[in-house]
C-alpha cells in the first residue's frame, strides 16, 4: 500500500498540516518536530505527489490546453511551441481535446471546477468563445491562440492574415497573373475574410476588380480545394491563378488542375497558406504564405509563465507577421 500523509503524520505524533507545512516550508515549526517528521518521512519512503505539493502552495505547475481537435494540419507545431516553453519553466501541460463535442467539454469543465491547471491555452472550438471568456473574467489567466480576428477580451496571440492575403495578391500581380480563382476556408472564421479582404483589395488598387465568380467558399480541406476548381471550370470562368486559404486545399486544386491536362505553374500558378510540411511535398512544391505556428504557440506560453512570475497579461492582441514563401508552383504568364 502507498503511504499517505496521514501515515507519516500518525507515526510522528503530530497533525497532517503539520506535515504539510514541513512539505512546503510554510509557517513557523519547532525545528526539532519538523526534524521528527523529515526523519519519519525518510523512514517510511514518503514520497508527496507534485500534485499535492502544487496545491499546498497554491500552484499546481500545470498548464491546461484546450484545442478543437488534434487533426488540423498546423495544430503539432503550435503545440510543440507551447511545449518548448511550458517544459523549459518546469510545468506540465494537460491537453484537452472537443473531439466528442459536449461530451468533451463537460470533461474540460470538471476539470476546471477541480482547478487542475494555473493557466488555460486555447485554440477556441466552434462556440466556445463566451464560455472562455467567463473563465477569465472569474479570475482564469486565458490566452487564445489564432484569434481568427475575433479579438477576445483576454490575451491573444495572432498572425496577418490580411498581410498575407496582399503578399499572395502582390505575387501573382508581378507574374502577370490578372483573373484569380480564390478558394476561401470557413466563411464564419475571421481570418477567411481578412485573407479575402487583402487579397481582392490588392487586386483592386491593382485596377483589377475580384470577379465574384471566381471566389468560391472552402472548407480547408483537400476535397473543396478540388471541387473549387471543378465547379469554375463546369461554369466556364477562365482563370490563370488559384490563392487557395490553406494548403491542402491548394494541393487539391493542383490535383484538379493537373488532371485537366494543364500546367501547374505555367497554365495555372497556385498560392496557399500556412506552410504546413505538406506544402513541400505537393507536385509542384506550393508557393505559401506561411504562418509562424510554433512561434505562436511560444508567444502565448510564455505570456502564461511572465504572468506566473508577476508581469500583467497584456491587454493588446501580439501579432506575429506572416512571410511568402516562394516555390515552384508559381511562374510568369505566358504571352497571349
Amino acid at each position: 500500500m502507498s503511504i499517505t500523509i496521514a501515515d507519516v503524520a500518525a507515526r510522528a505524533g503530530v497533525s497532517k498540516t503539520t506535515v504539510s507545512r514541513v512539505l512546503n516550508g510554510k509557517g513557523e515549526l519547532d525545528l526539532r518536530t519538523a526534524e521528527r517528521v523529515r526523519q519519519v518521512i525518510d523512514e517510511l519512503g514518503y514520497v508527496p505527489s507534485a500534485r499535492a505539493v502544487g496545491l499546498a502552495r497554491g500552484r499546481t505547475r500545470i498548464v491546461g490546453m484546450l484545442v478543437p481537435s488534434l487533426t488540423w494540419p498546423w495544430m503539432g507545431e503550435v503545440l510543440q511551441g507551447a511545449v518548448d516553453v511550458v517544459e523549459t519553466e518546469g510545468y506540465g501541460l494537460l491537453l484537452f481535446t472537443c473531439n466528442r463535442g459536449e461530451e468533451s467539454m463537460q470533461q474540460f469543465a470538471s476539470q476546471v471546477s477541480a482547478q487542475s491547471f494555473d493557466g488555460l491555452l486555447v485554440i477556441e472550438p466552434e462556440g466556445t468563445l463566451a464560455y472562455i471568456e467567463q473563465l477569465h473574467s472569474r479570475g482564469l489567466p486565458v490566452v487564445l491562440i489564432d484569434d481568427r480576428a475575433k479579438q477576445p477580451v483576454f490575451p491573444s496571440v495572432a498572425t496577418t492574415n490580411r498581410a498575407g492575403g496582399e503578399a499572395a495578391a502582390r505575387h501573382l500581380l508581378e507574374l502577370g497573373r490578372r483573373r484569380p480563382l480564390v478558394i476561401t476556408g470557413v466563411d464564419w472564421f475571421g481570418c477567411t475574410q481578412e485573407r479575402l479582404d487583402g487579397f481582392r483589395d490588392t487586386y483592386a488598387a491593382a485596377g483589377l476588380e475580384l470577379d465574384p465568380r471566381l471566389v468560391f467558399e472552402g472548407d480547408f480541406t483537400h476535397e473543396s480545394g478540388r471541387r473549387g476548381v471543378q465547379q469554375a471550370l463546369e461554369a466556364g470562368i477562365k482563370f490563370d491563378a488559384i490563392f487557395a486559404h490553406n494548403d491542402l486545399s491548394a494541393g487539391g486544386a493542383i490535383q484538379a488542375v493537373r488532371e485537366t491536362g494543364r500546367n501547374v505553374p505555367n497554365d495555372v500558378s497556385v498560392v496557399g497558406f500556412d506552410d504546413i510540411p505538406y506544402a513541400q511535398h505537393t507536385e509542384p512544391p506550393l508557393t505559401t504564405v506561411h504562418q509562424p505556428m510554433r512561434q505562436m504557440g511560444q508567444a502565448a506560453a510564455r505570456m502564461l509563465m511572465d504572468y506566473f512570475g508577476g508581469k500583467p497579461l497584456p491587454e493588446a492582441p501580439q501579432v506575429l507577421p506572416t512571410t511568402l514563401i516562394v516555390r515552384s508552383s508559381t511562374a510568369p504568364a505566358r504571352p497571349s
